[in-house]
């Protein structure tokens, strides 16, 4: 993996597949910028890359996905200050809060982190990417897609809320976005590709969101990998020769659980619908206020 020269923003950036994604690219040589919420962790973070990766060119920038406004400030903020860029990686996320919340915009809190506010951040950087040759948007989904379902008429929960099923929406939904967002780049004629990973079960800051942390947390001992092992297949879509726009990847063992090697992950076949994902498109756009340049 050779970086060496390109940029590459990362999302969440601060602890668990974020942070172990930025110290594997920033010793390729990338140029990082590490995103997050949290001003003091983002200190940290930064400086754990710069230990572990000696050299490397990073900084941080102040990015809330749970706030809109937020995400436009960063987006403006790096169209300001980039020329290009290589890789935008759609890692942070939230998982299971056991009660309803909303987003500052009023959107439910997994949809609207997990989806929404990715969806604009893409779609504001994306005039950035497609003037990169070869560049690629990934964005981290989850073995919890597999049993999501859409539902466009409730998409933020107002009529019904349980933790999981909801997490495994919005996780569908980055899926559904990314094919999407593959298949317009394709009549577009661009030079930028989408494609998706998740990291089986890995060891991350996400537990301490959910109900029965603590239990989760023992299974989570046994079943899980390290965030560096499971930052794998993200970086293996950010970085490898041969992927393919569209591409999905995951840990290649049983049940894509986990593994040290990567493998193309199967896709859930309600990711496929392509009008399920061109409806979640417009809606996004309208809930955001943000519209594709492609």
């Amino acid at each position: 993996m050779d970086m060496r020269g390109r940029t590459v923003v990362v999302t969440g950036a601060t602890n668990g597949l974020g942070l172990a994604s930025a110290v594997a690219l920033g010793k390729a040589g990338a140029h990082l910028v590490l995103a997050g919420r949290d001003e003091g962790r983002g200190a940290a973070a930064l400086a754990t890359v710069r230990e572990q990766a000696p050299g490397v060119v990073a900084r941080t920038v102040a990015l809330d996905l749970a706030d809109l406004s937020s995400v436009r400030r960063c987006a403006e903020e790096l169209r300001g200050e980039l020329s290009s860029l290589d890789v935008l990686m759609n890692n942070a996320g939230v998982m299971m809060p056991p009660q309803r919340r909303e987003t500052v915009d009023g959107f439910e809190l997994q949809m609207g982190t997990n989806h929404l506010g990715h969806a604009a951040l893409t779609l504001l950087l994306l005039p950035l990417l497609t003037a990169t040759p070869g560049s690629r948007v990934v964005t981290v989904s989850s073995l919890a897609a597999r049993g999501g379902t859409i539902d466009l008429d409730d998409l933020q929960a107002e009529r019904s809320y349980s933790p999981s099923p909801r997490y495994g929406a919005s996780k569908l939904a980055n899926l559904l976005f990314t094919l999407e967002l593959q298949r317009r780049l394709v009549v577009a004629q661009a030079p930028t590709i989408a494609v998706a990973a998740h990291p089986g079960i890995s060891a991350t800051g996400l537990v301490q969101t959910m109900e029965l942390g603590r239990v989760f947390e023992r299974l989570s001992s046994v079943l899980s990998q390290s965030a560096e092992v499971g930052a794998r297949p993200q970086l293996h879509a950010a970085t490898a020769d041969g992927v393919r726009g569209g591409d999905y990847y995951g840990p290649r063992g049983i049940a894509e659980v986990r593994g040290r090697k990567v493998t193309r992950a199967t896709m859930p076949p309600k990711a496929l619908d392509t009008t399920t994902a061109a409806r979640l498109w417009s809606l996004s756009e309208e809930l955001t206020g943000v519209t594709s340049p492609v």
